[in-house]
């Protein structure tokens, strides 16, 4: 997933607003104790359909279900599908072409509305309508190009009937990864008179055990108990947990040794982000199995270079700036919460095969810039200022000023970069810091919404480096395309081939944790590698 993160923009950001379908109800209850816990930024959209970052997804998950979702459990147990608001796994027919599920009968939303099959079809035309990042998961279903060309006339390829409940999906061709991707949030139902529009002042009405409410972006949110679940939505839904605490309150701290002190000292139950580099070491030697627990997680982090525009649409240039780059400098930087990498794929994500392309030399990479002598030197460098990013950019900053650049750095604040760089019209988008973590266990993720052609978005752009070659466009939809055993070998391959075009500058796979309070089970919390910590797993001692 993108770790992206789109967020709400500036002008609202210390605005009052109540998200969730407007404040909890007397009859909700607080039904439990209060969990306290922090963000070091606000997360994406308070929208499911917009949302598209690890914190988002984190923050959003237990509000809002898909048709299908993933096992609230561990590791690669949480990878697998289940049943969400759809009875059972969809039935798939003509040739892995047709999906057909049936949604729960007497679903309701947390303002009392009742689910319907049509809210499905909706939550996809929405997504197409507002040029989610998510838009390229569901193009493939029949008539859904033209949708999102024209905003008109609904999507032929979805068929829904709201007295039994029954959902067909037609695609034009077989997706594999199809399954997987109905278990993403931009498919979660919403009620049909959800705008079109982003709806973070006023996200829709829940479906899951929390609902959203008091929320103040850039400073922080709440969660309680969503009034349909008890009665309703959570013994319709068996296989989906309820949650230990009544009422969940968030506050966004950017400082994290605050973070960690508050944590210590019993003032926050929970920490979301990881702690600053330099404390990592001494929480692991006093908290380790107790109140804190290291996750590895399936996520790229790298250096993206506009390939469309000078000095980068040189290979020459790009392959220098890879050779430049020195992973174990950025591991230092990180305090070894990354492990290097210089390659597209993370290990535990099928397909990957370890390979060095660029070992780091620096005479190698500023023979290749002399080979290239590119004409413009005046590069803009992009990074977020939330820590230990903000570092990142600085070291590669550095690094392009040693092979002759006038390299600049443009830091934004975590909460909308990834919004700015997406956005084709912000100037001067040469190169800067991303990273991604797994939207699904699918080397396909890795390729498709980050370096085909058609992921290149005027809004909500996932294809920083605006990479776009016809055969490797090719390779990623055949791949992603055919049915049968995963072709892990392939991917691998692409890995390899799309390297050696350069267009990133990979250099590690991220390390994160959990931290609580010594009130929390630490043992009980519930670590997803999609979705990261799972607020219904937490328990009080």
């Amino acid at each position: 997933m993108r770790s992206s993160r789109i967020c709400v923009s500036l002008c609202v950001a210390f605005a009052l607003f109540a998200v969730g379908g407007g404040s909890a109800s007397a009859s909700s209850g607080q039904q439990g104790p209060e969990l306290r816990g922090a963000f070091a930024s606000f997360p994406d959209y308070m929208d499911p359909q917009l949302s598209y970052t690890f914190e988002g997804w984190n923050a959003l998950r237990d509000s809002y279900v898909p048709l299908l979702t993933y096992a609230r459990a561990n590791g690669v147990a949480g990878a697998k599908v289940i049943p969400g608001l759809a009875r059972r796994l969809p039935r798939i027919s003509h040739g892995g072409k047709t999906y057909t599920l049936f949604l729960r009968k007497g679903l309701r939303y947390s303002d009392g509305t009742p689910v319907r099959a049509s809210d499905f079809k909706f939550a996809i035309e929405r997504t197409l309508r507002l040029n989610s990042g998510g838009s390229v998961f569901y193009t493939d279903i029949v008539g859904a190009r033209r949708f999102s060309r024209k905003r008109r006339g609904g999507i032929p390829g979805i068929r829904t009937d709201n007295r039994t409940g029954r959902i067909v999906i037609h695609l034009a061709r077989p997706r594999p990864t199809f399954t997987d991707e109905l278990a993403l949030m931009f498919a979660a139902p919403v009620p049909p008179d959800t705008p079109l529009r982003d709806a973070s002042l006023d996200p829709p009405p829940a479906t899951g055990p929390y609902m959203i409410t008091d929320a103040e972006p850039g400073l922080g949110w709440t969660y309680v108990r969503n009034p349909e679940w008890r009665g309703r939505n959570g013994r319709l839904m068996p296989q989906l947990p309820g949650g230990h605490v009544g009422k969940i309150r968030i506050d966004v701290i950017p400082n994290g040794v605050r973070e960690v002190r508050m944590v210590e000292r019993g003032e926050l139950d929970w920490m979301q982000n990881p702690p600053p580099a330099p404390y990592f070491a001494r929480l692991i030697k006093k908290y380790e199995g107790t109140q804190f627990r290291i996750e590895s997680t399936p996520s790229t982090y790298y250096f993206w270079m506009n390939t469309q525009k000078a000095p980068f649409s040189s290979l020459k240039v790009r392959r220098a700036v890879n050779y430049a780059i020195d992973p174990a400098a950025l591991q230092r930087i990180y305090g070894d919460q990354v492990t290097p990498t210089q390659q597209i794929l993370p290990p535990g994500i099928p397909g990957y095969r370890q390979f060095e392309l660029y070992p780091h030399n620096m005479a190698k990479a500023r023979q290749l810039i002399a080979e290239a002598d590119p004409s413009d030197r005046n590069i803009t460098v992009w990074t977020d200022n939330e820590a230990p990013n903000d570092e990142a950019g600085v070291y590669y900053r550095n690094v392009l000023r040693e092979l002759g650049f006038n390299a600049h750095l443009r830091v934004r604040n975590a909460g909308d970069y990834f919004w700015v760089i997406g956005n084709l019209s912000t100037s001067n988008l040469d190169t800067g810091w991303s990273d991604w973590f797994e939207d699904y266990p699918h080397p396909n993720d890795f390729f498709s919404p980050l370096l085909a052609g058609s992921s290149i978005l005027r809004f909500n752009n996932g294809n920083f480096a605006q990479f776009d070659v016809p055969s490797i466009n090719q390779k990623i939809k055949e791949l992603g395309t055919t049915p049968g055993p995963l072709p892990k070998g392939q991917y691998a391959a692409l890995d390899k081939r799309i390297m050696k075009l350069a267009p990133w500058a990979p250099y590690g796979t991220r390390m994160l944790s959990i931290f609580v309070s010594s009130r929390v089970d630490l043992a009980k919390v519930i670590w997803n590698p999609t979705f990261g910590a799972d607020l219904t797993s937490f328990q009080f001692k």
